[in-house]
């Protein structure tokens, strides 16, 4: 049972805060609240002590703390600040630094693919569909969720919740 959760609850709602990202440019507060939810609920089934829950709660709050000051000048959404104070609830201080260097990894290789995606022109097939112009729109954002996403998927096998599902 603890194997099913550890391998579809975080990485399926993460994914789906990324395809919201993507077709919405919203992340749900729904998912970061379902996030730390699961994650009070696991931790202790998958044998995490007080200390261990304090420290990985501390992780998250940093993590929120540090959105929230980039949300204020407009560099993040505020969705993206909330699901990357999720992300660092369940990967921990010990995963965080790994989570934030290949989140920004992937978020600059985003970049570069929406630059060059929105100087050539909109396919047919989407160019009624709003996300797809949207996204094309030169003035459009970088849904920064896929990012995260692509982060905390690098470095949740190297978490403790990986640990105790194969023990």
């Amino acid at each position: 049972m603890l194997e099913f959760a550890v391998l579809t609850i975080f990485p399926g709602a993460v994914a789906f805060a990324a395809a919201m990202d993507l077709f919405t440019m919203t992340i749900p507060n729904r998912i970061s609240l379902a996030l730390l939810a699961a994650f009070l609920v696991m931790a202790p089934l998958a044998g995490l002590d007080g200390g261990q829950i304090a420290q990985h709660l501390g992780s998250g709050l940093l993590v929120l703390v540090i959105g929230i000051l980039l949300f204020i000048p407009g560099w993040i959404g505020g969705g993206d600040a909330k699901l990357a104070a999720a992300v660092g609830l369940w990967v921990g201080f010990e995963n965080l630094m790994p989570f934030v260097f290949f989140a920004a990894l992937a978020g600059g290789g985003l970049a570069l693919m929406f630059k060059q995606f929105r100087v050539v022109p909109l396919p047919s097939m989407i160019a009624a569909e709003e996300w797809a112009v949207r996204l094309h729109s030169p003035k459009g954002g970088i849904p920064y969720g896929i990012a995260l996403a692509i982060g905390a998927f690098c470095v949740y096998p190297q978490t403790a919740w990986f640990a105790a599902a194969a023990a």
